[in-house]
């Protein structure tokens, strides 16, 4: 329990007595400058005795203690979680009635872990809060640790014989298919995409490691770490994996992409699979696609009024080209599937051309670029123009070609979206330049760009105000005046978020093609010296957008620094 939770039960303690005001000031500075949780912090340095601290922790948490000392419990029992999993999460199996597993837990109020416990061991969990120090000493009663050191060796031997074997061609394939379908592999590939899919994960990342197999996911951006499964199981997870995928199980020298179609209640998932060899093994990278999590409401997705409206007036034009730009992962795709949601129409002929087709579309012609029979995004578009669209997506314009099949779509009728990687939106003209294309091309064809990134919005269940020093938001470009008038929030950390942070929303800059922005572009001017007539012209920049969320409450004052930059 760290964090926000440690200073909350830090104000526990003190209103209950067992420390005096000067100790909680000591503990807090202790925890912000070490490694140290509240326990380690309270009870090792002989603040609190261990039972006392563990009583309290149990009448504040209203979750019922334990005494793990002399009980006893079956083997059975104890190995319905993994020994590795144990011990990472400081957790232990003690009863077990029906379909109700009691587990002797650290931090009962860790919801993400009980969730995994169940999914791991297929029953409800009935949490009950333990001393640190009866975890360990239960865990070393309970799982046998072999001292034998020329045992040790042996076992260390074997798993580099193991590390020369996979770096051979010879791989026996009935060996690693059998092993896919072993329970235990399946069990644990199975609930960690459900896991994952639940909790609202964008990806998962299995990454082997020497003595290691990491498993980490991205949830808002941020990528966190998820409990280990044991070493041994390394190739068997990710052989599963492929299989799902339909990849070549024998292949592991190239980069491989496949597709994995799921069901989870009722609702259909897709995920993205993606392996690459690495020195120890291959690493897996599945992006989990989400229709019913897409959000193609576009007064919903953050625009601020006068963006919206702008981008509004833009895609109901018969003809030009419209950019959204972006770092990869700014959310480009689900702005370009929200326009063409809002625009799609019976008497409209819309055809994209992706890589890859994150979600399918009814109405929508999509098409999949395939580079190895020459269908790439120039020869789509090529063919799109013998098609009869009237809407035209291209999911990235990559190279000059492109570039200037698109553009010549956007002169000869069309309505051309497409998305291209720049910081801001006045770059998009400046890359443009870069690929080749000519000033009057892009002046001619060109109406409007919005340059967007993602930000983790605050949790509204443990919302609460906060302080940021007013030096610390002057530096970020609200004015001095203002600051009096502004209460900054930050989210507490529940079982609701990921710490303080529940879902994420957009940030967009939106640039008309203005005359004189126009008459710029085909002077070869410089992006900054764009981008500041646009902003006299009315344009919110990146960073004043996200101010304006800021002073609303939806995002921290460390979303505004993290994501964005000073114009």
């Amino acid at each position: 329990m760290k964090g926000k939770k440690d200073e909350k039960i830090i104000e526990g303690v003190l209103a209950s007595n067992l420390i005096n005001a000067e100790q909680a000031s000591k503990i807090n500075k202790h925890i912000n400058v070490s490694n140290d949780d509240i326990e380690d912090a309270l009870v090792k340095q002989g603040l609190i005795p261990e039972d006392k601290f563990i009583e309290f922790l149990s009448e504040y948490l209203g979750v019922p203690n334990i005494d793990i000392s002399d009980i006893e419990v079956s083997d059975a029992i104890v190995k319905l979680i993994p020994e590795d999993f144990a011990r990472k999460s400081l957790c232990i199996p003690i009863k077990k009635k029906g379909k109700i597993l009691g587990v002797a837990m650290v931090d009962p109020t860790d919801i993400a872990l009980i969730d995994d416990i169940k999914f791991v061991t297929g029953y409800e969990i009935d949490p009950y809060i333990v001393s640190k120090r009866q975890i360990k000493e239960f865990m070393n009663k309970h799982y046998k640790v072999d001292d034998n050191i020329d045992e040790i060796m042996k076992y260390m031997k074997d798993e580099e014989l193991e590390v020369v074997k996979e770096e051979t061609d010879n791989t026996d394939l009935t060996v690693l298919e059998a092993a896919t379908k072993e329970t235990p592999v399946v069990r644990y590939v199975d609930s960690l995409i459900a896991g994952a899919i639940r909790k609202g994960v964008s990806d998962i990342h299995i990454e082997p490691y020497e003595r290691i197999l990491r498993v980490r996911t991205r949830i808002d951006g941020v990528l966190y770490e998820e409990p280990s499964p044991p070493f041994k199981l390394k190739n068997s997870i990710i052989s599963r994996i492929k299989v799902m995928a339909t990849l070549d199980l024998a292949e592991h020298r190239i980069p491989q992409d496949g597709r994995i179609k799921m069901r989870l209640q009722s609702k259909e998932i897709d995920l993205r699979v993606s392996t690459i060899p690495t020195l120890y093994g291959e690493k897996v990278v599945m992006r989990v696609l989400d229709k019913s999590s897409l959000n193609v409401d576009l007064e919903k997705i953050g625009f601020e009024k006068d963006g919206l409206d702008k981008f509004l007036r833009a895609i109901q034009s018969p003809y030009g080209l419209i950019l959204v730009t972006g770092p990869t992962g700014s959310g480009k795709t689900t702005t370009l599937y929200s326009a063409l949601a809002r625009i799609n129409t019976p008497d409209t002929n819309i055809m994209t051309v992706e890589d890859p087709v994150e979600y399918n579309f009814s109405g929508i012609n999509q098409v999949q670029t395939r580079a190895k029979v020459g269908l790439t995004f120039s020869s789509a578009l090529r063919s799109f123009l013998r098609q009869d669209p009237d809407i035209i997506m291209v999911g990235e314009v990559r190279d000059r070609e492109t570039a200037e099949i698109a553009i010549r779509a956007a002169l000869t009728g069309h309505l051309v979206l497409s998305t291209l990687h720049t910081n801001d939106a006045a770059s998009a003209i400046s890359r443009l330049l870069d690929m080749g294309i000519e000033p009057f091309l892009i002046s001619s064809s060109l109406i409007l760009v919005v340059a967007q990134r993602l930000v983790r919005k605050i949790c509204t269940k443990c919302k609460e105000p906060t302080t940021i020093p007013r030096d610390a938001l002057i530096d970020i470009g609200i004015p001095a005046e203002e600051i009096s008038k502004i209460t900054p929030y930050h989210g507490t950390g529940c079982s609701e978020c990921n710490n303080g942070y529940k879902g994420r929303g957009g940030l967009y800059e939106v640039m008309e093609m203005t005359s004189k922005i126009k008459e710029l572009t085909l002077g070869r001017i410089p992006a900054s010296n764009i981008k500041k007539v646009a902003v006299e012209e009315g344009m919110l920049t990146l960073r004043d957008v996200a101010i304006s969320k800021f002073k609303k409450g939806i995002i921290t004052f460390e979303e505004v620094v993290r994501v964005t930059t000073v114009i």
